[in-house]
């Protein structure tokens, strides 16, 4: 963006920045960063020399303007942000601003959507192929896309959850094309050669946010059409941390269920504090004693004998769910999984 900065690419620039931003700071930033990009950045520190003053000078410059850049895409999107800032720093300036911060960030496609009133996407999308709708839902917040899978025709529903879980990879210019059609504009912005979008987290995200009815008619033609993707979205429909949703009288349910005491052990020690205590005040003295020593005596446990243990558990959530004998309060509306 600065001359001063064009024969430094974006992971050394980034550990200049946070040099000269101090430890502070810096310890700050790196709390949002993947492992694998500490260990990159912190190897790149170690092998600065001094940053020359006209340097660091051009760095704060540079990540001052895109934190303002981003601010304004955050308040009124793309086009609102280069509107502000064409009136702040020129045409020229502003462009390579909106041009850099892309790279950077990958502004998300259909962000005129997610920004829209949801009765509106209803109405706008509900007409289209079920292919184009999942790929817009896949861009969508979770909420967002379930309230719109929630308002298709029921044999629709199902071949947009599908479509949403086995979606991988979605070239740009596909994406482009949606986007033309959808709005009459394109987002010319987009630099990245393949976006990640869909999969089977994103369409159990949107079956947590739909209606009840929505959900049971889109996983019991799953369950007829799709049996493998059917599988894989229940083991993540519920997970062990969404215990914490149940209320002692279905929590008490489970336990009584025959579930041996050294899983739960196992299980626990991966639990949060919050959910540990849940399940010992749901157990009698005697027998939450006995599990807090197990786990004590046992030690470090693998992370795989851990999920192991707690899918075992959560699966047998999923049996007493689907046996009405239990309920799981959702977390939007009233509604509820019996």
């Amino acid at each position: 963006m600065n001359s001063v900065l064009d024969g430094y690419d974006g992971k050394t620039k980034a550990a200049m920045l946070l040099v000269c931003l101090g430890p502070e700071k810096s310890a700050k930033v790196f709390q949002h960063l993947k492992e694998e990009e500490i260990e990159a950045l912190t190897l790149e520190i170690a092998s600065l020399n001094s940053i020359l003053p006209e340097v660091k000078e051009g760095l704060l410059e540079e990540f001052y303007e895109i934190c303002i850049a981003q601010k304004y895409i955050i308040e009124g999107g793309i086009g609102y942000a280069k509107q502000l800032l064409e009136q702040s720093f020129g045409d020229d300036k502003a462009n390579e601003i909106i041009n850099k911060l892309t790279v950077s960030l990958q502004v998300k496609p259909f962000d005129f959507i997610r920004k829209d009133d949801i009765t509106q996407v209803i109405n706008f999308i509900q007409n289209e192929h079920p292919q184009t709708i999942a790929l817009v839902l896949s861009y969508l917040k979770p909420n967002q896309a379930g309230e719109v899978l929630s308002s298709l025709a029921p044999e629709k529903q199902a071949d947009v959850a599908k479509r949403i879980a086995i979606m991988d990879r979605t070239n740009p210019d596909i994406i482009k094309e949606v986007e033309i059609a959808l709005e009459n504009k394109i987002s010319s912005l987009m630099t990245a050669e393949y976006t990640d979008v869909g999969g089977i987290d994103a369409i159990v995200e949107i079956l947590n946010s739909v209606d009840r009815n929505t959900e049971k008619n889109i996983m019991d033609t799953l369950e007829v059409e799709e049996v493998e993707l059917c599988e894989e979205i229940k083991k993540k429909m519920f997970v062990f941390e969404d215990l914490l949703a149940l209320d002692n009288r279905s929590i008490q349910t489970v336990l009584r269920e025959e579930i041996d005491q050294r899983d739960i052990a196992t299980a626990l020690k991966g639990a949060s504090e919050e959910l540990q205590n849940l399940i010992f005040n749901n157990l009698s003295k005697r027998l939450a004693a006995m599990i807090k020593e197990d786990m004590d005596f046992m030690g470090p446990v693998r992370r795989a004998d851990v999920e192991e243990a707690q899918q075992k558990i959560v699966n047998i959530v999923r049996r007493l769910q689907e046996t009405n004998q239990i309920v799981v309060a959702r977390g939007g509306g009233d509604d509820i999984i019996v």
